[in-house]
This record gives structure tokens, C-alpha cells and sequence, in this order.
């Protein structure tokens, strides 16, 4: 048999390693029915200090790569690597310390990643605030989490935005046996105990209660928009045209959604509820999942488990669609659709953050009236980088779905639509710096690029930045006989503009 060596690596505000609940023990007891000889002395369990304010996810990062270098790689022989098993904030802490000291070696420690519920995007509920998460029982348990993660964490961070980014952008080259084999689990059902009133981020639908599922996928998309250079037309300069200037799929990643697992709990947690008893069900298809995941060892393997993965995702919330919830005074049903999240980041033509905008989407015939009824699920902007604003869609609205009927619950069909397109009202819209309003006219190539289930896209939108071209000017010498008397204090910002 194999030696299996696994590093667990927890999320976020974690303060005792009752975290990982019996996990490594059922997968102690069970590598040997996978091929592996995995021992207690072979099991490693992080511990992070995440609840101090000046805490960055970078420093855990950095901590983590001594701990690894002198904690870790002793205990491996000759040629021997890792496999990681992270759970929330975990994913992202594992994946920064790999992207700031192994993305540019030839090889990295650790050799697969798996992630359950990363918060890879970060989490609607980091914007509530430190003191109000520190109540929410599915997250922190009384426990209030330090400000300077829980900035990564809020979606829209410029941190995460650049790690995801890259990833999208470069991690084809990264993925393989000479690389790393990442992998991310998670659930999309909410334990009703663990539910806050006050707040309803908890009992979101697409969510596992604390992470979006939308969120947890690598398998992500960029999409850059450019603003038309600026021209005069009737005395007025316009620029109206925005147009694809890039796009960007990540590298396909083994992404699946487990049946009747949330973020958090020993009932329910895709962490927490396994036992150690190999004849526990409820840990039976987190565990499997897991030992598939470390059984990739070529780039076959890895096409293979992405296909098998996308398949049964599919099994699973199609079976899963509706939820009934029996009440005391009859029931309550909720339906679990798909749901697809985009992130949209303004910058102007010099790099400089927009922040006062107007975004408004489309449908056919470039008509936001056009848009199915319930297709909104959510909107937030980043506190930090008010230039970024973060929505989430419910995709099988938007996308149509056939009457079926689901568990005896009859689903009406759904019509959807195919096109998206986007108006942008920037502001200033007048002065000595301003921003022309442009749009793209809705279509089915930007629908398509835009939205896909169970993931995100991340949209960089590039307006141009109109400089008056009073803002620098020279005059001539009008008075040869002292001081020249010139107040410009009142200029106007005219129709003249910087090319």
C-alpha cells in the first residue's frame, strides 16, 4: 500500500481543533479499503490564528510555509508529497500560500488540494461586520473574527480578485502530476438549526449557509469590457460603445456538490457530521469523494474525475431541487435552483478606481424590462474597493427550465432568456475629469460568456477618463510692466478635452 501523508488545514475564526471533528479519524479508518496505508503519525492538523485584526491572510500564508518546512516536510521521505484537505476560509488560505512560494518552482510539497466549501470568491456574510458574525452560530460561534481576513473574505476584495484572476488566467500550466491537483466539495443545503432570522445570508438558496456554491467553484470566468476612444459628434463628445476586449475560462477543476451537506455542524457540516465509523452514512459520499480526488495521478485521472464530477453534480441537484421542510403547522417547500455570481470591477482608462456608477442590465432588444421575474437574487459592493459590486443570479430563471415535477411538487416551465447587455452611467458626468455613459448592446455571445451555473465571472470594465484640457494650459505674457494679472480660479472646464 501506498503512504498517505494529509495535512488539514480549517476555516476561518477557529479557535479549538474540535473543528475537524472525527474526518481524519474515518479517513485513517478508511484509506486501506482505497489503497492507502495512512497512520495517526501521518496526520497533520493546522491551526491558524485568524480572530486578530492585524492578522492578513498573506501572514497565515507565510506562517503556514514554516510550519510546512519545519513541521511537515521532515516527517515525508525521499520524493514523498502531501495531500491537503482544507475546509472554508482554509481553501484560500492554502491556495495564497501556494500562489506566493510554490506558483514559480518546479515542484510544490503538496500535490493535491482539496478544498470543502472553500471560500474561494469569499462569503456574502463577511460584510456584516465583525461584531454582528460573531453571533452567527453556522461561522464563528461567539467568536469574533479579525478584520483584516475577513476583508479578503468580503466579496469583491482586490486580494481575492487577484488570486482568482490569475488562477482563470494561468493555471492550465500549474494543474498536473509535476503541479498540484486541486479539487473543491460542497454542499448546498442549510441546516434550519443553524439558521439566524436576524439574518438571512444563513438560509440563502445557492448556499450552504455560509459560502455560495457559485463561490466555491474554480471554474470561473474573466471578461474585460472596453470603453470606445471618445469622439465628437454634434458638438458633444460621446464615447457609447463598450465592447469584449478580452475573456478567460479557468482550466476545467473537479467541482462537486454533495448531497444534504452545509457549511457548518455536526449534523449536517461537510467537515464536521462524518463519523469515524465506516458505517456511518453521513460521511459515506464526502469520504468517497475525497479518496477519488487523492486517487488522481495523471492528467487523465484529472479529466476523468472533472467529467464524473460535473455528472453527478447535476444527478445531485436535480434530485435535490425541491426541499420540503415540515414544520409543526404543515409545510414548507424551497426550491434549490442553480445560481451563477458576477463580479463587476470599474476602472478608468489610467487604472483609477470608478466608484459612483449606474449599472443597469438588459435583455432582448437591449431592454432591462426584459429581464424574468425572480432572476435577482443579490447585490452587494465591497465596502473596502467600492469600485467592484458583487450580484447574484438565479441561472435556471435566466436560462429557462422545463415544467417537471420534483419529489410530487409540480415545477411550472420556465422561460427564460438568451441575450444580456449592459448600460453604464458613470459619474462625474461633467467637470474637469468625467466619464461618458456606454453600453453593450444586449446579445447572446455576452449571456453566454456571462453566466454559466454553479460559478462566477469576474468582469473588469475599462471606461475611458475625459480630461478637460483646461486643466493645463499656457498664456501669453499681457502685461510688460509687472505682475500679470490673470485670476483662473473660475475657468470652465469648456468642450475641450485631452487626446
Amino acid at each position: 500500500m501506498k503512504t498517505l501523508t494529509l495535512a488539514f488545514v480549517h476555516g476561518y475564526s477557529v479557535t479549538n481543533l474540535d473543528t475537524y471533528g472525527e474526518m481524519p479519524l474515518r479517513l485513517m479508518q478508511e484509506a486501506g479499503n482505497y489503497g492507502y496505508q495512512l497512520k495517526i503519525e501521518h496526520i497533520f492538523l493546522g491551526r491558524y490564528i485568524s480572530f486578530n485584526d492585524e492578522v492578513r491572510l498573506e501572514d497565515i500564508a507565510r506562517a503556514m510555509e514554516q510550519a510546512v518546512q519545519e513541521q511537515l516536510i521532515p516527517n515525508l521521505v525521499a520524493g514523498e508529497r502531501f495531500a491537503c484537505i482544507t475546509h472554508s476560509t482554509g481553501g484560500p488560505v492554502v491556495r495564497t500560500w501556494w500562489n506566493n512560494y510554490y506558483k514559480d518552482r518546479k515542484t510544490c510539497p503538496m500535490s493535491h488540494l482539496v478544498m470543502l466549501a472553500p471560500a474561494n470568491y469569499g462569503s456574502a456574510l463577511a460584510q456584516l461586520g465583525k461584531s454582528r458574525l460573531s453571533r452567527i452560530k453556522s461561522w464563528f460561534d461567539g467568536v469574533e473574527p479579525g478584520q483584516r481576513v475577513l476583508n479578503w473574505l468580503e466579496l469583491g476584495s482586490s486580494d481575492a480578485w487577484k488570486l482568482n484572476k490569475d488562477w482563470t488566467l494561468n493555471g492550465q500550466k500549474h494543474i498536473g502530476p509535476n503541479g498540484i491537483f486541486p479539487f473543491s466539495l460542497i454542499g448546498q443545503d442549510i441546516d434550519r438549526k443553524l439558521y439566524d432570522h436576524l439574518n438571512s445570508y444563513t438560509g440563502e438558496l445557492g448556499s450552504d449557509g455560509v459560502v455560495r456554491v457559485a463561490a466555491a467553484n474554480q471554474n470561473g470566468r474573466y471578461v474585460k469590457l472596453k470603453q470606445e476612444t471618445p469622439k465628437l459628434v454634434g458638438g458633444t463628445w460621446q464615447a457609447n460603445k463598450l465592447e469584449i476586449s478580452d475573456f478567460r475560462e479557468a482550466p476545467p477543476t473537479p467541482f462537486r456538490v454533495m448531497t444534504y451537506k452545509s457549511h457548518s455542524g455536526a449534523e449536517m457540516g461537510i467537515m464536521r457530521s462524518p463519523l469515524k465509523d465506516p458505517k456511518d452514512p453521513k460521511g459515506t459520499e464526502v469520504v468517497n469523494a475525497i479518496f477519488r480526488c487523492i486517487g488522481v495521478t495523471t492528467d487523465a485521472d484529472y479529466k476523468k474525475l472533472t467529467a464524473d464530477f460535473a455528472n453527478e453534480t447535476a444527478d445531485v441537484q436535480l434530485k435535490g431541487l425541491v426541499e420540503e421542510d415540515k414544520r409543526l403547522f404543515g409545510k414548507k417547500y424551497y426550491i434549490h435552483d442553480r445560481y451563477s455570481m458576477i463580479l463587476f470591477r470599474l476602472v478608468d482608462s489610467e487604472g483609477h478606481p470608478v466608484t459612483d456608477f449606474d449599472l443597469i442590465l438588459t435583455g432582448a432588444n437591449h431592454d432591462p424590462n426584459a429581464l424574468p421575474v425572480g432572476f435577482f437574487a443579490d447585490r452587494q459592493c465591497n465596502q473596502v474597493n467600492k469600485s467592484t459590486v458583487t450580484y447574484f443570479f438565479n441561472y435556471d430563471v435566466l436560462h429557462g427550465r422545463k415544467a417537471m415535477t420534483v419529489n410530487g411538487v409540480k415545477l411550472d416551465e420556465m422561460k427564460g432568456i438568451n441575450e444580456l447587455g449592459l448600460i453604464i452611467r458613470p459619474r462625474p458626468d461633467d467637470g474637469f475629469i468625467r466619464y461618458l455613459p456606454c453600453e453593450i448592446h444586449a446579445s447572446k455571445e455576452l449571456f453566454d460568456r456571462v453566466f454559466q451555473p454553479n460559478a462566477t465571472t469576474m468582469i473588469d470594465i475599462c471606461i475611458q477618463r475625459v480630461v478637460s484640457n483646461e486643466v493645463f494650459r499656457f498664456e501669453k505674457v499681457r502685461n510688460t510692466d509687472g505682475p500679470q494679472n490673470l485670476n483662473f480660479k473660475k475657468v470652465n472646464p469648456g468642450n475641450g478635452i485631452v487626446k
